[in-house]
This record gives C-alpha cells, sequence and structure tokens, in this order.
C-alpha cells in the first residue's frame, strides 16, 4: 500500500511539474509577443511623429512652433524610453513570430543605445525649429538615426 501510495504522489508531483513548466512556457511566449507588440507600436509612434515633421519639412503642412515642439518632443521621449522591458533576449527575428530584431541588438547593446541616443539628441535639437527651414535641416539627423539603426539592427520583412 505504501507503495501505491508513493507511487501515486510521484506521478502526482510529476504531472505538476510538467503542467508548471508548460505553463511558464506558454506565457514567457505570450510575453515576447507583447514585448514584440510594444516595440512595433513604439516605431510606428516614431514614424507617425517623424511623418508630422516630415510633412512640415516638405512643405506639405505649414509649420507651427506648437506643432514642432510637440511631434518632436514625443521622438524624444520615445527615444529615451527604457527599451528593457521591449528588447527582450529570445525576441530576435525568427525567434518569435512577427520580429525583425536581429541579433546584433543583444550582442551590440552598446550600438544598439547609440542609435536611439542619436534620434534623442536629434529630436532634442529639432523642439527649437523656428521655421520650415530649420525642421527641414533638422530632418536629416532624424532620418539619419533611424537609416542607422534600421540598416544595422532591423532585419528584412519575413
Amino acid at each position: 500500500m505504501k507503495s501505491l501510495k508513493k507511487q501515486t504522489l510521484v506521478l502526482g508531483l510529476s504531472a505538476a511539474l510538467i503542467a508548471t513548466a508548460g505553463y511558464a512556457a506558454s506565457h514567457a511566449a505570450k510575453s515576447s509577443n507583447k514585448a514584440v507588440a510594444a516595440r512595433h507600436a513604439q516605431m510606428q509612434m516614431i514614424g507617425y511623429h517623424t511623418g508630422v515633421l516630415g510633412a512640415i519639412a516638405k512643405g506639405e503642412a505649414e509649420f507651427d512652433a506648437a506643432t514642432v515642439k510637440a511631434a518632436a518632443g514625443n521622438l524624444h521621449a520615445l527615444a529615451k524610453m527604457d527599451g528593457s522591458t521591449l528588447w527582450l533576449e529570445g525576441t530576435a527575428q525568427g525567434e518569435v513570430d512577427g520580429s525583425r530584431a536581429k541579433a546584433e541588438i543583444w550582442t551590440d547593446a552598446a550600438g544598439f543605445a547609440a542609435k536611439f541616443a542619436a534620434l534623442e539628441k536629434a529630436s532634442m535639437e529639432m523642439m527649437t525649429a523656428g521655421d520650415a527651414a530649420a525642421v527641414g535641416a533638422g530632418m536629416g539627423g532624424i532620418g539619419g538615426a533611424c537609416k542607422a539603426c534600421h540598416e544595422t539592427y532591423r532585419g528584412p520583412k519575413n
């Protein structure tokens, strides 16, 4: 009888362990996918505010100092975000669905951070643009920061 109880206990604990591991793995995948979705949202916001500034620079929208300051300020805030909750190891392209993040983000973390710092600096400088020409000149720094990051750290479309 003791042997049967012991076998039942071992079987029950084994089943609980397997279920817990499966549950944890499924939640890790969901967490990773949420991180990918969140950083996609961050990139969409960066793209949106860059577009607002780009329209002013191209003359497609009228210069308005408040709009420039708001769009550049939002870019600045997005570039300054603490990415530790967004750029999780194990979420590179090919590791989770929907990611275009190259592994270099984690193997060259300092370089990746420097790209966001370049966007942070360029957007801060843009906040004081006094006219459409200054917005146009500032777009070089913003566009250059985006391009440099994408070329190095973003993989091709799946």
